[in-house]
């Protein structure tokens, strides 16, 4: 996915960085499920990548921090920060755009599109949809909800188990190989 990213636009210089920092834009929302506006609101001292943590500011001003457990992600990010190093300090926040100021909400959503439409996938796809995968994904791997409760900043379990109701195939796997009457025999 990320070589994919780097290579579809890399002929400038120019488009290079955009598709370094377009990477780990992508990489950061899947890694952590966190909202667009929590990915663009992020300062660059919420972003620690030699203990691999993000600190998030969410909604309701709770933070959370997030463990980033995948050293291709933690290396896109290092690799992006090194190359906008003087971008991000111009503007104090850890994405930003090559004239200096933070990325949008709406950039982000730009990026996306701009990516769906190069691997010609003619689904829609939104920022939140990276949020949902990564719930669902926990889910079905069987990660408690209450962590990924956590983890999503959700102040009500009821919220988080809205991504509940997607993980059919993962309750058909489970009644059909663990469920303790596929063993009995008439």
């Amino acid at each position: 996915s990320t070589i994919y990213i780097k290579k579809a636009v890399a002929k400038t210089t120019y488009q290079k960085r955009n598709a370094l920092r377009d990477a780990a834009t992508i990489e950061l929302l899947f890694a952590t499920g966190m909202r667009i506006s929590e990915l663009c609101s992020l300062q660059v001292d919420d972003v620690n990548l030699e203990d691999g943590t993000i600190l998030i500011s969410g909604k309701g001003s709770k933070e959370r921090r997030l463990q980033i457990g995948n050293i291709e992600v933690l290396n896109i990010l290092k690799e992006y920060r090194l190359d906008f190093s003087k971008e991000i300090a111009n503007c104090g926040h850890f994405f930003a755009n090559q004239s200096g100021h933070p990325l949008s909400d709406q950039t982000v959503r730009r990026i996306i599109n701009k990516y769906t439409s190069l691997a010609s996938i003619s689904q829609h796809i939104t920022p939140h949809m990276f949020r949902h995968t990564f719930a669902t994904s926990l889910l079905d791997a069987d990660v408690d909800i209450r962590y990924i409760q956590e983890m999503l900043g959700h102040s009500s379990i009821n919220i988080t188990e809205i991504y509940t109701h997607v993980t059919t195939a993962k309750q058909r796997d489970i009644l059909t190989n663990k469920h303790p009457r596929n063993g009995f025999h008439i």
